[in-house]
């Protein structure tokens, strides 16, 4: 680590651009990554929720409504709404889902395996974006209804990270990859997705079935070991 600190105060007093600064910091933190062998990713859990097109905000919003950030997610650019909808399938129904943006080209709900029992739809495990071979349902929002034919997905469990990131862990696109988890249920997740992209921010996602049973603890990080 020594040898990281005096390359990042060996730079004091130096003008450089901002791109060629960015990359010696790159480079610093994959040096100091590799030094430490540590690869620690900050693990967040995701409840139930909706992503809308703009085509269902106007039916169950009105005609040219728009999303209302409540407040900001970990995700770059990422939102929860002022907006909630009620979820209803053929067996059950949740109210009060979150709706999270900024609009999507298609709508996709969002719930884990004990959500699509409940609701009674066979959602897939799949990729968030991914919605073909999907079932659909229906959602109200007190002042409109929509029938989507498809969207319902379990999201795979993922990790969001910078092509910085991915330098410093030695991962790429699209990669499937281990993290051990360390938590009084100590488990480690296989074929974890690697999704990057320079807008995203470092996080691995799993759904709330995932977090509960392995009792996730707030602020929890896992380690990449593969």
């Amino acid at each position: 680590m020594l040898e990281c600190e005096v390359v990042v105060n060996s730079m004091a007093g130096i003008s450089i651009s901002e791109d060629v600064l960015k990359q010696i910091i790159d480079q610093v933190i994959i040096e100091c990554t590799v030094q430490s062998g540590k690869k620690e990713i900050p693990i967040e859990s995701s409840a139930r929720h909706v992503h809308l097109c703009q085509r269902d905000v106007d039916a169950l919003f009105g005609k040219g409504h728009q999303l209302t950030p409540k407040r900001e997610l970990s995700q770059p650019g990422q939102f929860l709404c002022e907006e909630r909808v009620t979820v209803i399938g053929s067996k059950g129904t949740f109210n009060h889902v979150a709706v999270l943006g900024p609009v999507r080209p298609e709508s996709q709900v969002e719930v884990s395996r004990t959500d699509a029992r409940q609701l009674g739809v066979k959602a897939p495990l799949k990729e968030s974006g991914d919605i073909e071979d999907s079932p659909g349902l229906f959602l109200h929002s007190g002042k409109g209804m929509v029938q989507l034919e498809k969207g319902v997905i379990i999201a795979r469990n993922h990790i969001h990270m910078t092509r910085s990131d991915a330098a410093r862990l030695g991962v790429c696109d699209k990669q499937e990859v281990d993290v051990k988890v360390e938590t009084d249920r100590p488990v480690t997740f296989h074929k974890v997705l690697v999704r990057v992209k320079d807008s995203f921010s470092l996080a691995m996602h799993i759904d709330f079935d995932e977090a509960n049973a392995i009792s996730l603890p707030a602020g929890a990080k896992g380690e990449l070991i593969s």
